[in-house]
């Protein structure tokens, strides 16, 4: 697949303080790629490097082929969705997106036919006499979607565009955007604090932690064999839950618990591992009820709390002395201080060595 996007070693320093160290990615053509992380990652800070809009320190951006390191940001042939609208208020939305089209020139009836053509995709065409004041923010988002989508561009940058609006909002317009990219095929490099809005858009995910890309692939790859403890951790809600203890002749030992890890894949070549480890067990990969007597581990817990969420119930417990988390069906019937018989599977479970937090 060719690339759309090429970073190649790049750095940006604010003064002495490093925000992006020698960051390598490829982004291919076509391609929905999300950067995930937490606050202060470096997530927007790259976004706004490849937009044109920060000054790298060091390295090279390719856009198309195209050395774009040092081009301006209306050079890079790129469409930007903000976090904040940014919709001129004094305009209609027929207004906001001509507005770039007519200061580059371009003829009244190649703009009518742009407009024409994004408030269809969007299903704005209603909305194209109303000023934004008039605009729901569900409608304002796809106003400044189509602002980028009418300069028909092959990359666009997408900054948080949700991260304004309600929850269920938020879960229509991720819908409305997947849609998109299917409908139109562009690259769209997509930043994002949400684990779910990362899941359920991206082709692959590139999960960042203090200016590096910590593991870059499909959501099945993140979620199912995180490269370290802070991917495990960060991507699943409830989180991963982690026992710490040692791996000890084939099987994991914390407190008086002797863990089998009889079909763990391990991750280097010997499949083996001795010493102090951490094993995470997702909530949503404990078994409970009759399917408890097919796994190769089970326990008995007291319930400490319960979470009704509707369609799960997350049960709150201690194991071997740690805080512990299970989901179970919706409809399960439990309650507080009620002994519940737990079975786990080490081939699902996640192994991490204790001082590097390495995936073993």
């Amino acid at each position: 697949m060719k690339n759309s996007v090429e970073i190649k070693n790049l750095d940006l320093q604010f003064g002495a303080v490093k925000v992006l160290q020698n960051l390598n990615l490829e982004i291919g053509k076509g391609e929905f790629l999300v950067l995930l992380g937490s606050s202060g990652c470096g997530k927007s800070t790259l976004l706004n490097c490849i937009a044109g809009l920060l000054d790298v320190s060091g390295g090279q951006i390719h856009i198309n082929d195209r050395n774009v390191t040092w081009a301006e940001p209306s050079e890079r042939g790129i469409g930007m969705v903000f976090q904040s609208y940014a919709l001129y208020p004094q305009m209609t939305v027929e207004g906001n997106l001509s507005f770039g089209l007519k200061n580059a020139k371009l003829p009244k009836s190649e703009i009518e036919t742009r407009i024409k053509h994004a408030s269809e995709v969007l299903q704005i065409e209603p909305l194209l006499k109303r000023k934004p004041a008039a605009l729901s923010g569900g409608q304002r988002q796809r106003v400044a979607i189509g602002r980028a989508l009418v300069r028909d561009v092959d990359v666009f940058l997408f900054d948080e565009p949700l991260s304004n609006l309600d929850a269920k909002l938020r879960a229509d317009l991720r819908v409305e955007i997947k849609r998109l990219h299917h409908k139109l095929q562009n690259t769209m490099i997509y930043v994002t604090h949400d684990q779910i809005e990362a899941m359920t858009l991206a082709d692959r995910i590139a999960i960042m932690r203090g200016g590096q890309i910590m593991q870059l692939g499909s959501p099945d790859e993140i979620y199912g064999r995180p490269v370290n403890k802070y991917v495990a951790d960060f991507i699943g809600s409830p989180s991963m839950n982690f026992l710490d203890g040692q791996v000890k002749n084939g099987a994991f030992q914390v407190g008086d618990l002797t863990i089998p890890l009889d079909g763990y894949d391990f991750a280097d070549s010997s499949g083996s591992a001795e010493g102090p480890a951490t094993i995470g067990i997702r909530p949503e990969h404990v078994v409970t009820g009759e399917l408890v007597e097919n796994t190769p581990f089970q326990i008995e817990v007291e319930i400490n709390l319960i979470e009704p969420t509707g369609s799960d119930t997350l049960v709150d417990c201690e194991v071997a002395g740690h805080h512990f988390r299970v989901r179970m069906d919706g409809q399960s019937k439990v309650s507080v201080g009620e002994k519940l018989r737990l079975g786990l599977a080490p081939s699902k479970a996640s192994l991490f060595d204790a001082k590097t937090e390495l995936r073993l």
